[in-house]
This record gives C-alpha cells, sequence and structure tokens, in this order.
C-alpha cells in the first residue's frame, strides 16, 4: 500500500473534476427527475446528429466548423460540418418527417411531442454561466399554443426548482420597470442612449454607432436581466421583432408586432429560451440573409443558409412550440453555484 504525500501539483491535479461530487449527485437527480417529468407528460426522447453539414444562422452565435475528409489518403479534400449550437435543425425536420409519414403511424400518438438532452457547442462563449460545450435539454410539441408552451415551461422549472410557479412578464413591462422607459417597442436609439448614459454604463466605442437592437442587448443585460427571478422565476415574453430568430411575428395587447418569443430567468440568470415556431421557409430564408449580412458587417464568417430545415418546412412544419433549457444553468441554480464549472466535471481548461 502506498503511505506517502497525497500532495499533488497543480499539473499533477489538471486530471480532477472541478465539479464537487456532491454537485455531480445532484446533477443526476436532476436529469432523472427531468426525463420523468417528459415522460409521464407523453413525451418521446430523440436524438439527432451532434455534427451537421446544417447549422442555425444566428448573428450571435459561432459554431465549431469541422472538416470532414472522405478520403485519409486525401486530406486536403474534405467537407466542412458543423458541431450543432442546439439539436433545433434535426428535430424540426423529424416533426416535418411525422407530418408526412402521418398515415403509416395510426397507432401512434396523433399528435406529436419530442424532447432530447444533448450536447451543444457554441465558440468563444467561456465565462462564469458559459462552457462551449454544454447540456441543453430541448423539446417541441405540435399543436401547442404560445400561452400553452409558457405554462409548460413554468411547470417544468417547479419541478427542478422547487420555486414555485413563474411570473409573466412582457419584455415591455421589464424596460418599464428596471429603466422607466414607458414603451421600449417605440423608443429611440437617443432614448435608450439617454438610459444608458444616466446609469452610467461603461458603454464600448463600437456601439457609439450601433442599431437599436446592440442598445437593446446592453440595457438587458447589464440592467434589466440582473432584475429578473429575484423573487420568484420569471418568464420575459413578446420580444421585439427585430429579435425573433425562428419565432413567428404576432400583434401584441396594444397592436404592436413583436415576436412569439419567451425566456425564463431565475436569480437573473436565463436558463430557456422558447418560441412559438416559424413555418415559412421563405421568411427563414430572408432572416439567414439578414443574420449573414450582419455577420458580414461585423467581420464574422457567413454561415450556410441553405439547409434541410428549409426542405423540411416547404413539406409542411406543423404549427408547434419549442423551448431549448441550459441544463447546467438549472444545476448551478438548484446547487447554489455561482459558477458553471462547479456543476460540470470537465470544463474548457480542463477539457
Amino acid at each position: 500500500m502506498f503511505c506517502g504525500s497525497s500532495k499533488m501539483t497543480a499539473d499533477e491535479s489538471s486530471f480532477r473534476s472541478t465539479a464537487p461530487w456532491h454537485n455531480l449527485f445532484l446533477r443526476a437527480q436532476l436529469l432523472v427527475r427531468l426525463r420523468a417529468f417528459f415522460q409521464q407528460r407523453g413525451f418521446i426522447e430523440v436524438e439527432t446528429p451532434l455534427l451537421s453539414a446544417d447549422t442555425v444562422v444566428d448573428c450571435h452565435l459561432d459554431p465549431f466548423a469541422v472538416t470532414a475528409y472522405s478520403d485519409p489518403t486525401k486530406p486536403h479534400v474534405g467537407s466542412t460540418y458543423w458541431l450543432q449550437t442546439s439539436p433545433e435543425f434535426g428535430m424540426k425536420r423529424l416533426l416535418a418527417d411525422w407530418i408526412v409519414d402521418a398515415d403509416r403511424h395510426c397507432s401512434l400518438p396523433s399528435s406529436l411531442a419530442i424532447f432530447q438532452v444533448t450536447k451543444a457547442f457554441r465558440a468563444a462563449e467561456v465565462g462564469s454561466q458559459h462552457n462551449p460545450e454544454f447540456t441543453m435539454v430541448e423539446w417541441y410539441k405540435q399543436n401547442e399554443s404560445y400561452q400553452d408552451a409558457m405554462q409548460f415551461l413554468s411547470q417544468l422549472a417547479e419541478q427542478l426548482l422547487s420555486l414555485g410557479p413563474a411570473q409573466l412578464t412582457s419584455y415591455r413591462k421589464a424596460f418599464q420597470n428596471a429603466l422607466g422607459i414607458a414603451d421600449v417597442h417605440a423608443a429611440s436609439i437617443a432614448e435608450l442612449q439617454q438610459a444608458a448614459s444616466q446609469r452610467k454604463l461603461d458603454i464600448p466605442e463600437s456601439l457609439r454607432t450601433a442599431d437599436k437592437d446592440s442598445w437593446l442587448n446592453l440595457l438587458m443585460a447589464m440592467v434589466v436581466e440582473p432584475t429578473l427571478g429575484r423573487t420568484a422565476p420569471t418568464i420575459l415574453f413578446d420580444y421585439p421583432a427585430s429579435q425573433a430568430a425562428l419565432a413567428q411575428l404576432h400583434n401584441d395587447e396594444s397592436g404592436t408586432t413583436v415576436a412569439a418569443r419567451f425566456e425564463l430567468y431565475v436569480q437573473g440568470i436565463e436558463l430557456a429560451n422558447g418560441y412559438f415556431e416559424l413555418l415559412d421557409p421563405e421568411e427563414l430564408e430572408r432572416r439567414n440573409h439578414t443574420a449573414n449580412q450582419i455577420r458580414q458587417s461585423e467581420g464574422r464568417f457567413t454561415l450556410p443558409a441553405r439547409s434541410r430545415l428549409i426542405d423540411a418546412m416547404r413539406s409542411g412544419l406543423p404549427s408547434c412550440s419549442g423551448v431549448a433549457l441550459g441544463f447546467d444553468r438549472i444545476v448551478m441554480i438548484a446547487a447554489g453555484a455561482s459558477k458553471i464549472d462547479q456543476v460540470i466535471p470537465f470544463p474548457w481548461h480542463r477539457a
């Protein structure tokens, strides 16, 4: 038996998990509860590729590119694939395939509900709440309304965190409460700049000539977000139409066109992002084009605008809601952890 010193140098201990074992046990328990929640409600667990020829085209998300060589004797000839930033494309393709194949599964449920627990990857996202490789839970439910989707997310959060039902707050109301802006959807860039100046925010020089969304994102991150989910989980809904991503647009109670998009916050941390899903393939192509134009203007690489998802939508994507939840952040809240490294064993710097 070895009876020497148990002390190790920093290099020698770098194999160890950054997460304490009680957090890893809690993580495992939460996964069991999460899967039980979906299974009890008739959801089917699915798997889709981590590596794909398609990728989400987003102004702010950078996927990892992987070169796939079909011939090892020609390493200079290969195809570009992408590690998924979310399983969205593959799961929506399954929904469309369900509709195409409807006549063949008469013994199965008439309405499809699917979920997935998977790894997702986003380049250059490292921080106390970010790791380039992370665990995402994503689900889609056919024929579910916008309001029902938010209620379902509230129920899942209550099941996992036991913090009570979520409060619903519109994007407009959140800006009213935190910044005193009467109607952020109608506010000018000058009004947003004034709100930032009044709070003496550290404003990057590049933002001085930025568009409205850049100012909204700054105020959201630095002023509004920290106030959300403090007394109870909060679901923020009806985002600006310019931030719809893959959500449909609709008119809110004041007649303003907004995105049917919602996000869950607890203790100032965003945990989930949901949409009443866009069904129009031409609109998706327009949004992809716009996102790539913005990426180019910022000196970033463009992403493939054509995808099998567009083909699936042309075939007929059913009316559905979709939500992506960051599971690592759920564990952070449940464990009272301040850093993502405390709930995943081998983060980026130890992978």
